[in-house]
């Protein structure tokens, strides 16, 4: 069964989030298509991003800066799917989803995963400039955020005595969301495991690296210093096993599980540098 996490992404005292999310995850365990985990970021205290390469070591078991970022790299990647409930701050996201979103680093926990949004808001605004935000966001993450949404405005007087809410568009859309995501996960779930490619910037590096230009920069200069080991680095990504869901039965995307050879310490030097 899809594996879907509701993160919920205010952590602040007098949140409006309580009237929101739990009307979400008993419809998403209603569905009938989930199995449903709720991740409140109150519960995720993590610190706030500082991931770099001394922080992350060996590519294939990072360490991170904090265990509790490990953890939450760790938790992430059991989902299938996400449907993430936020309130809208100063027309955006709150720091700390942003923050949770950001310190899914190295692991690629969201990559070529569905996504799906929830905002809320006070007044008339219903958390839409949030919800665009969320969706730039996701794409930078390498998810893949979803068309319909669930738009909430005022949200004091939303639901009423049983958390249900007032306005049956209100339900109507939560439903199309959730149908959406358990056919876009189901979809995305069997095309990674006929394999997937490496992240795009995995590759793009590496071609560069590759290509027999003369250094114009101390970027291009020190990345540029092993091409042999990076080119072989790039040309082992193409093989069969470099396009695979995991390597060794480990549950890890291939391009991960070579972390330990050279040519890969050296191609996580120019990860690091944008």
């Amino acid at each position: 069964m899809t594996k879907l996490q509701i993160i919920v992404g205010s952590t602040r005292p007098t949140r409006a989030a309580e009237r929101v999310f739990p009307w979400v995850a008993r419809e998403a365990r209603n569905h009938g298509g989930f199995d449903v985990e709720v991740l409140d970021l109150r519960d995720w205290p993590l610190p706030f991003f500082q991931e770099h390469l001394g922080t992350i070591g060996n590519f294939a078991d990072p360490t991170y800066s904090d265990p509790l970022v490990k953890a939450w790299n760790t938790k992430v990647s059991e989902g299938d799917a996400y449907l993430i409930v936020t309130a809208e701050y100063n027309h955006s996201v709150p720091g700390q989803l942003k923050n949770a979103i950001d310190s899914v680093f190295v692991s690629f926990a969201l990559r070529n995963k569905p996504a799906a949004f929830v905002g809320y808001s006070g007044g008339i605004a219903a958390g839409t400039r949030a919800v665009e935000h969320l969706a730039l966001i996701a794409v930078e993450a390498e998810a893949v955020p979803l068309r319909n949404t669930v738009l909430i405005p005022f949200v004091a007087s939303a639901f009423d005595d049983d958390g249900e809410p007032v306005n049956p568009a209100t339900a109507t859309a939560l439903s199309v969301t959730l149908d959406d995501l358990s056919w876009w996960a189901q979809a995305l779930s069997h095309a990674r495991a006929q394999g997937e490619l490496p992240p795009a910037a995995f590759r793009s590096r590496a071609a560069a690296a590759s290509a027999p230009v003369a250094p114009r920069t101390r970027r291009r200069e020190e990345s540029n210093w092993d091409i042999s080991s990076l080119s072989e680095f790039y040309r082992s990504m193409e093989g069969q096993d470099g396009l695979g869901q995991s390597a060794g039965g480990s549950g890890r995307p291939a391009y991960l599980m070579r972390s330990n050879s050279r040519a890969s310490r050296l191609y996580s030097r120019t990860l690091f540098w944008t």
